[in-house]
């Protein structure tokens, strides 16, 4: 397996240590955040996973995260990652698992195909023998889906169990939204009542009818239709292995209390493979799916130095210092003057952004405002001039001395139906009223609304408050067409009660518009204009 498929260098945003874990790589990212390779003293290999700010931000979700750490830290399984190291009061908070060479089921699949039976018996038992580890610790995974099983060459390692409830939260599940990935749910999540252990086992065989199939089970398409056939829905098992299909049968069983428990599972496969007499084949065959181990990158050694704050500028040259001292000889009188004057006006453009303006400017000591999504320093510089040019011409506003807290809200969306309020995003109001409403009687769709405005932001990713701040002062727009909108694109969005909020778009569908939708991340600021 060659190394690039698997390890990402590091960039000049990305830290260069977390608590003392130096990071040699990237190794991708998830719902929580982004996942770094490390090692321990003893060189063990570890993945290190780094909570996203708007999370980290969030009390309540510290304490769940810290409470869904110390019931991990007692999951002991032969098809687990083991969590070794956490904590959920750092700043930002992270988590260590052991790393496992290998790749997810979700790469091995698109790779190679669909499995054969003698490894889907493999990866059915090595799931199920993780969940007993997980659930005889009181943890219902929640999220068990193709993404979150590695392949290892001596059988599959479930990961993530518990994080889903963490990152999710319960005020989630109690505005009717389950927690999960729709594709992989049971019917009881997907009607939002919740989670059990028989849930993972339906979870399970959806996995492994994925591995078997080379997709999932109850079909693809935007995920409140593949919900809808899961509740309402039989699975068609004759698409399945015939030798399969009774344990199939019982896992996907509608009433979780005809499911079997992960133990039955085991037995009921390693019976099979023993039946087979070609356990040894299996196992053959398993470390070919698997592919050969990476060679993981080493250590960083401890004499490597931590990378400065990329918000911080350089420091000069020694001969750049020496031309400085005497520019400065020069001009201290003018400079004096020329440097209240340049005050006068900077104060003037930070005014309605609060600051955020200062961070383009590359200066020593910037640093983003608490709350707010850091852009690189190379979008902040290309947006710069314009957006200085903008405040220049804007009303002057005394700072606010707090900055609101960010409230994350993901995922939330909007249909011709369901229109939202940036008081509790989670909530869907009646499609006629709501701070953001959804219409497609315009060719390619657009969000409107009678109280709020809009601003689609250009350039390269990561707006934040005060970048919102700035554009929507100035903006009249209350209908924001979607022709020009796609994955990743942010909308800043202001209701009559001053309230900011960020729209990442995740998912746009607005081909058909009978069923249009758009899914999105959304990130709410209160009373922040």
């Amino acid at each position: 397996m060659d190394v690039t498929d698997v390890f990402e260098p590091l960039q000049a945003t990305d830290p260069a240590e977390v608590a003392g874990y130096r990071l040699a790589a990237r190794l991708g990212a998830g719902g929580m955040g982004r996942v770094y390779l490390s090692h321990t003293e003893d060189s063990r290999a570890v993945a290190v996973k780094v909570v996203r700010p708007e999370l980290a931000d969030d009390p309540d979700f510290r304490k769940r995260f810290g409470r869904e750490i110390r019931a991990a830290r007692r999951v002991r399984g032969a098809y687990t990652a083991e969590l070794i190291d956490a904590d959920a009061e750092d700043a930002p908070p992270w988590l260590a698992t052991l790393y496992v060479p290998g790749p997810s089921l979700t790469q091995a699949v698109a790779r190679r195909g669909p499995l054969p039976v003698p490894v889907l018996l493999l990866l059915m038992a090595g799931m199920a023998e993780a969940l007993e580890a997980i659930h005889a610790e009181g943890i219902v995974h929640r999220d068990l889906k193709p993404s979150n099983v590695l392949l290892a060459a001596d059988g599959p390692r479930v990961i993530d169990f518990g994080i889903a409830l963490a990152v999710d939260g319960t005020s989630y599940t109690t505005t009717g939204h389950p927690i999960g990935t729709p594709s992989y749910m049971a019917p009881e999540q997907a009607s939002g009542e919740g989670a059990t252990a028989a849930s993972d086992v339906f979870a399970l065989a959806q996995t492994a009818a994925f591995a078997a199939l080379g997709k999932p089970l109850y079909g693809d398409g935007p995920g409140v239709y593949v919900l809808y056939r899961i509740i309402h829905s039989e699975p068609d098992l004759t698409l399945l292995p015939e030798p399969l299909r009774p344990l199939f049968a019982r896992c996907l069983a509608a009433d979780p209390a005809e499911r079997p428990a992960p133990a039955e599972i085991v037995e009921w496969c390693r019976e099979r493979l023993g039946a087979g007499a070609d356990a040894d084949g299996a196992h053959a065959v398993w470390r070919e799916i698997s592919g050969p181990e990476a060679t993981v990158p080493a250590p960083v050694p401890d004499s490597t130095p931590v990378r400065p704050d990329p918000w911080a500028a350089p420091p000069p040259a020694p001969a750049e210092r020496g031309a400085r001292r005497r520019r400065v000889a020069l001009v201290s009188a003018v400079g004096v003057v020329s440097a209240l004057l340049v005050l006068g006006l900077a104060w003037r453009a930070m005014g309605p952004m609060g600051g955020g303006a200062h961070r383009a400017d590359a200066s020593a000591s910037a640093a983003p405002s608490s709350g707010a999504r850091k852009t690189t320093p190379e979008s902040a510089r290309s947006s710069s001039a314009g957006r200085v040019a903008d405040a220049l011409t804007a009303p002057s506003t005394s700072p606010s001395p707090r900055e609101p807290k960010a409230e994350p809200y993901t995922p939330v969306m909007v249909t011709a139906k369901r229109s939202v309020n940036l008081a509790n995003p989670f909530e869907g109001v009646n499609g006629k009223q709501g701070d953001i409403r959804f219409s497609c009687k315009t060719p390619g769709c657009e969000l409107t609304s009678d109280t709020s405005v809009f601003v689609l932001m250009y350039g390269k990713p990561g707006a934040t408050l005060d970048d919102c701040r700035l554009f929507l002062d100035h903006s009249k727009m209350r209908s924001l067409p979607l022709a020009a909108v796609a994955s990743g694109s942010e909308i800043c969005v202001k209701n009559a009660s001053g309230d900011i909020a960020l729209y990442v778009i995740v998912t746009k569908s607005t081909a058909m518009p009978e069923v249009a939708f758009v899914t999105g991340d959304m990130t709410v600021w209160r009373n922040a204009a």
